[in-house]
């Protein structure tokens, strides 16, 4: 089980998508996604930062640096409905 804590502006953005986030049964991964208590995606590996967690130890700035890195890597799926990299962008990564 991941020790990932999802934090609540997590939890607001996924309840915009109409999914559940709940911390990954798998260690090297953060978040499990479920739609309709169907598991549709893990994201975000627990080995790196992610948006918010940016904000609380580094700063906004360096946050929103990082945030426009991911995107740039990810954009040819983060666009893809359903993919897990739309997932991460909508809930880790906003």
């Amino acid at each position: 089980m991941s020790s990932y804590k999802i934090l609540n502006a997590q939890k607001i953005n996924s309840k915009k998508l109409g999914v559940v986030i709940k911390p990954s049964k798998n260690k090297s991964k953060k978040i499990d996604v479920f739609k309709n208590e169907k598991k549709v995606a893990t994201i975000g590996d627990s080995s790196y930062g992610d948006y918010h967690t940016y904000i609380k130890t580094k700063g906004r700035d360096y946050a929103t640096k990082r945030k426009t890195a991911y995107k740039a890597r990810h954009a040819k799926t983060m666009n893809k409905v359903g993919s897990p990299s739309y997932y991460a962008n909508k809930i880790i990564w906003s």
